[in-house]
């Protein structure tokens, strides 16, 4: 298959296209596109949309194949591992009851925690990857959901979570070593399945900043993360974090980490051109499209106009840079507007890319 505006058909990325991006070795003949893995169509509960979304996914390339994970549950267990859960024993009648989602925990008391311990998930249980896409030549990723504070607050609360910094740092810090040694196991299945990536989420930022510090970042996890990412590089995969809202002070970290991919750079909470401008070349961006306005109010030329505004800002020659949703599309999204963020992005990331390559300016629309 081979690239047409006319058919509208375009052949994926090769895999080292994208990783030849992702290492700033130079771009590729377009910009990468993974924007298929925040678009979910049985959030459309109209069934012309959703059939319209369909369509559309069928029609543009996603330039990643993802690998998931059985995940692991609160309570309940899978019938063939009792101890696939993160909590022991049987599940109490108030962990249905209606609330916040990061209002409380189920790990109550840290009092718990050696039972939880004893008992915790393994990275060999034989149905961790149920879902393994065949390879095709694209690049591959593996991927879990909540990495360190998201499943801190889960099984805390929030509120909990947050203090435990202070209160009951050791049993943080044990907890944190048991996760990453399970999430280093993970990473093994997945490389043993054909990642060329691990991706996981942590959102360590609100709106207008951080829900910690760098010196709660520094001591509670750094350490956790350096394992993780030196563990993958070990491995030969990269590594990539999605965190929404303003991480700004503890990007600096993450790069010196080695973190090699960052995902949103939320719109509202960073600026695209500000957060380019420090640290454009220090990392791969996968930058999110906002699907907070511009997606479901914004017109077809608003959302041109956006891609376009997030290519010039992140661009480089060396590559760094591909291109997906902030977050899941959400079902208010027109389809007219998925549709001009694809073709916006593939024509205009072809264009651009091929600047980047002649050693042109990448600054500014083509004259």
């Amino acid at each position: 298959m081979t690239d047409s505006k006319d058919t509208g058909t375009y052949r994926p990325l090769l895999r080292e296209e994208v990783a030849r991006v992702i290492e700033g070795r130079g771009s590729a003949r377009r910009i990468p596109l993974m924007v298929h893995k925040w678009v979910y169509p049985e959030a459309f509960t109209d069934p012309a949309t959703r059939t319209a979304v369909e369509d559309l996914l069928a029609r543009y390339p996603q330039d990643a194949v993802f690998i998931r994970w059985r995940n692991v549950q609160l309570w309940d267990a899978p019938p063939d591992d009792p101890d696939y859960r993160w909590m022991h024993g049987e599940k109490p009648p108030e962990a249905a009851a209606p609330q916040g989602i990061d209002a409380s925990g189920p790990l109550s008391d840290w009092a718990m925690l050696d039972e939880m311990l004893a008992h915790f998930p393994r990275a060999d249980y034989p149905g961790l990857l149920p879902d393994n896409p065949p390879e095709d030549g694209r690049y591959r990723v593996g991927t879990w959901w909540f990495n360190f504070f998201e499943r801190h607050w889960q099984l805390r609360g929030m509120e909990d979570a947050l203090t435990d910094y202070y209160t009951y740092p050791e049993e943080v810090h044990r907890l944190f070593g048991a996760l990453t040694d399970f999430y280093i196991g993970v990473m093994r299945r997945m490389k043993a399945a054909g990642a060329d990536a691990i991706y996981t989420t942590d959102d360590l930022g609100t709106q207008t900043g951080p829900f910690f510090s760098p010196e709660v970042f520094d001591e509670f996890y750094a350490p956790y993360y350096r394992r993780e990412i030196e563990a993958a590089h070990e491995m030969g995969m990269h590594f990539w974090l999605h965190s929404c809202g303003d991480i700004g002070l503890h990007l600096p970290k993450l790069i010196d980490l080695e973190l090699d991919v960052i995902h949103p750079i939320q719109k509202f909470a960073m600026s695209a051109e500000e957060t380019a401008a420090r640290f454009g070349g220090k990392l791969c961006f996968w930058a999110g499209f906002d699907v907070q306005q511009a997606i479901p109010f914004g017109t077809v030329e608003d959302v041109r106009a956006e891609v376009r505004r997030l290519f010039d800002a992140f661009a480089r020659p060396e590559g760094r840079l591909m291109l997906t949703l902030g977050n899941g599309a959400t079902p208010d999204t027109p389809v007219r507007s998925l549709a001009a963020l694809f073709d916006e992005a593939l024509n205009y990331g072809t264009e651009i890319a091929s600047r980047m390559r002649d050693g042109g300016d990448k600054s500014g629309p083509p004259e």
